[in-house]
């Protein structure tokens, strides 16, 4: 019997309200607002909030935090939806924040009425300037004090669009000395005329954050409310607002960011990657992304993966981006179609070889469901440039005058001669086979080390890759000593225009995921065309990463 896995904080805490009967079963929510491109960094995220949900009784609910008419676009929300469920994930219900701007409105009204909120005059920068410090009070508005009559007709008429942006706010009447800086008198509404995505132009005031949250996981009745560590000063406003509205009371509960070395997960930075065109989009699959990360190769299994394996945490840490490759690297290798390609050809010539024969090869040695493909053999064939040396050192195992090497699912051959241009520069390798050595079916008793991956000149493919390496060239692109774009890597993407593949390639589909034999994992990029295919490396066979050739 295999071994439970052990809880989590989060979920002790759920076994423990479940089984002392304060729920009967649990609703999560996974809250993006859609001003951009879910990243790595929301994928723990989605797989906390949905996973608990598979692990106890319960649902989860997509809802877009669609407050902020000015950054928002539908291209975001569905951008997110296919990312939850490309990585495996189904919501119970589709929610927007704007769903519940009637409700809001009438929570804010209750407020004023209670005498807990007023109409502010103050500019922004005035608001802030009376904020006070950490050690020092803040100081009360001269508009405070207004009459609930007063507050409530203001408010009514910011609705009616009668003021301009920024002319005033609804603020809450909380504290202007309270030690929680978020406590004094937080900003609940603003006045922005901008059109909604989904509301249109019926609101010109909109909520803020911590105003909308809360009560929308109140409205949804949501139990446990999962956010990271830097909600943990919102989480004393989170409460008051909903004690004084006395609605269903909802918690908040805060985990660990996990960061990532060598990457950036801002939204504001990946942003300005995309319009100053220093990636080729948001799933540019050098991007931290989902969607970039799909484009690159990984899998769906490998991410869920890599999320589980960082865990779920009360203390931020720096997590290693080997990790992440680490994950998709054993999952490939268990997944991938194993493909002959090479990338700098020399052609190798069989002169005791004549016409061609389909040989049989497997295609992943690690599936035992994973079947054969028969492949073509030829008199002439191309093999890697590097795989050939006139001179070698002592223990190369690979093709030298003179020495014998095996060609993978094929034959052995000997190299009897190296013909070369005017400039020495080789442009044949002249070898024999050896007939009896045929790989399955081998009488010819000689053993030897090396084996070479290869491809039939008259049948290759010739076909386009694109190798992907770090954006970043440091660990830490956010050091606040250097604007994060002076750390791109110039060597994050290399392009082969033509590098010569077997012809089974020519059936990928968009998306497929090869392991391209002695070379790493590849997939077939959205670029490609039935007269051009086009492979973005996802990751090496083994982790090369050397942050000094940056």
């Amino acid at each position: 019997m295999a071994e439970e896995k052990s809880l989590n904080f989060i979920e002790e805490i759920i076994d423990t309200h479940l089984k002392e009967g304060v729920y009967t079963s649990i609703v999560t929510r996974f809250p993006p607002e859609p001003n951009g491109y879910l990243h790595i960094g929301h994928a723990s995220s989605i797989c906390l909030n949905f996973g608990l949900t598979k692990r106890f009784p319960g649902y989860t609910n997509l809802r877009f935090d669609d407050t902020n008419p000015v950054t928002e676009d539908t291209e975001y929300v569905d951008s997110i939806k296919e990312d939850v469920r490309w990585l495996g994930f189904e919501w119970k219900h589709e929610r927007y924040a704007s769903d519940y701007f009637d409700q809001l409105y009438t929570f804010a009204l209750a407020l004023i009425e209670k005498g807990l909120a007023y109409v502010d005059d103050l500019t922004a920068e005035e608001i802030a300037s009376q904020k006070g410090t950490p050690t020092e009070p803040g100081k009360n508005s001269p508009y405070r004090d207004r009459s609930i009559e007063e507050n409530r007709d203001l408010f009514i008429r910011m609705k009616n669009g009668e003021f301009p942006d920024g002319a005033k706010t609804l603020r809450a009447k909380i504290d202007m000395e309270h030690i929680n800086m978020l406590m004094r008198d937080p900003i609940l509404y603003r006045i922005k005329h901008a059109h909604h995505h989904r509301t249109g132009d019926k609101w010109c005031i909109y909520p803020m954050y911590d105003f909308a949250h809360g009560q929308s996981d109140s409205i949804e009745q949501v139990t446990h409310s999962i956010c990271t560590m830097e909600f943990v000063p919102h989480r004393e406003l989170y409460d008051w607002l909903i004690k004084q509205l006395e609605i269903y009371p909802s918690h908040q509960y805060e985990f660990a960011r996990r960061n990532i070395n060598y990457t950036v997960t801002s939204k504001r930075k990946l942003l300005q990657l995309v319009q100053e065109k220093k990636v080729a989009g948001w799933d540019d699959p050098r991007m931290p992304t989902i969607s970039g990360l799909r484009r690159r190769g990984y899998t769906p299994e490998s991410i869920r993966e890599f999320c589980e394996r960082i865990g779920v945490a009360k203390r931020d840490n720096l997590v290693d981006v080997g990790l992440l490759e680490f994950c998709v690297r054993e999952h490939l290798n268990r997944t991938a179609l194993r493909r002959m390609v090479v990338f700098d050809p020399v052609k190798v010539v069989l002169l005791n070889y004549q016409g061609e024969e389909w040989l049989n090869s497997e295609n992943n040695p690690e599936d035992p469901a994973g079947g054969h493909r028969q492949i073509p053999f030829s008199r002439e064939i191309y093999i890697e440039r590097e795989d050939f040396m006139e001179n070698p050192p002592k223990k190369y195992f690979r093709l030298a005058p003179g020495q014998l090497v095996r060609l993978k699912s094929a034959y052995i051959i000997r190299c009897e001669e190296v013909i070369k241009d005017q400039d020495g520069v080789i442009i044949e390798i002249h070898c024999t086979y050896i007939p009896e050595s045929k790989s399955g079916a081998d009488t010819s008793g000689i053993s030897v080390k090396g084996t070479l991956h290869w491809v039939s000149v008259p049948h290759a493919v010739k076909a386009e890759v694109r190798l992907y390496d770090r954006l970043f060239n440091v660990e830490n692109p956010t050091d606040e000593s250097q604007d994060f774009m002076h750390y791109l890597n110039p060597s994050s993407l290399e392009v082969l225009p033509q590098v010569m593949a077997e012809p089974s390639l020519l059936e990928a589909k968009t998306g497929d995921r090869y392991q391209f034999v002695r070379k790493g994992y590849f997939v077939l990029d959205k670029d490609s065309q039935s007269t051009h295919l086009v492979f973005n490396k996802t990751v090496g066979l083994k982790d090369g990463w050397n942050p000094a050739k940056g």
